[in-house]
């Protein structure tokens, strides 16, 4: 299938900000359902990061993790913690993030996500 310039620009933050290796994986599976459904993915999850507009990329980062969080799907905050120097999102910010995860999306998500961190940064520094 060819790839419009959208998808293009979508893939390429998507590498940005979680490496080659991750997406490498992740599209590793060249069925054509597969395939299709990355590429629907790349579209609607990173393209909306290729936005011009008033958000940077730390503005988005820093949305990512708040909303995954909140929604308890650490393996998508893992992720996202795990790429936020790409993004420009310093371990000071995602800790405050967490107490307004605390805050406004209750003490059991920000747990979760608390415990994602630490683990996260454990593997980071044993690196």
């Amino acid at each position: 299938m060819e790839q419009t310039e959208q998808l293009r620009a979508a893939y390429a933050m998507r590498r940005a900000m979680l490496g080659d290796a991750y997406v490498d994986r992740a599209t590793g599976d060249t069925d054509e359902t597969s395939q299709q459904f990355q590429d629907h993915i790349t579209s609607m999850a990173w393209g909306v990061w290729t936005r011009e507009g008033v958000l940077s990329t730390r503005d988005r980062s820093l949305l990512v993790m708040a909303m995954t969080a909140a929604l308890g799907r650490m393996e998508e905050f893992r992720l996202h913690a795990s790429s936020s120097s790409r993004t420009g999102v310093s371990d000071a910010e995602i800790d405050e993030l967490l107490f307004q995860v605390a805050a406004y999306c209750g003490a059991p998500a920000a747990i979760s996500a608390r415990r994602a961190v630490k683990a996260v940064r454990a593997e980071r520094d044993d690196a």
